[in-house]
């Protein structure tokens, strides 16, 4: 079995709900839902949709490096947005980092988030080269 890396945002939810924020094994990176909140579990950018896109992408990024990826290591995101008017911006977002990158997307509308105010969650797995 290939090891496990483990990456960790810092945040106390990740201990309660037995999570990581990436996990990496072999050349392939799992980046957990990641949301705009800081370590206090804030959501930033409130009312912004293409904000928080933003903000989530530099979250996974950084989780992506800790893990020995980058963005231009992505394959695959799987977007959750709770207003549908919001996807433009959203698609938009996605398109100023992956426009050259062209990952396999997903984009899906739903009800609602953990906390009404997140209006966008983001997951990405990331192929690396060994």
């Amino acid at each position: 079995m290939a090891e496990r890396i483990l990456v960790s945002s810092g945040t106390p939810f990740e201990a309660v709900a037995g999570y990581s924020r990436a996990i990496r094994v072999g050349d392939v990176i799992h980046v957990a839902g990641t949301t705009a909140t800081d370590s206090d579990g804030n959501v930033l950018a409130k009312g912004d949709a293409k904000e928080q896109v933003r903000i989530i992408f530099g979250r996974i990024e950084k989780a992506l490096v800790e893990a020995g990826g980058s963005m231009s290591d992505v394959v695959r995101t799987r977007m959750y947005a709770t207003r549908g008017y919001d996807c433009d911006d959203i698609m938009a977002a996605h398109g100023e980092v992956f426009s050259q990158i062209r990952p396999a997307a997903t984009l899906v509308v739903v009800r609602e988030l953990v906390n009404p105010e997140m209006l966008v969650e983001v997951e990405v797995e990331a192929l690396v080269q060994s």
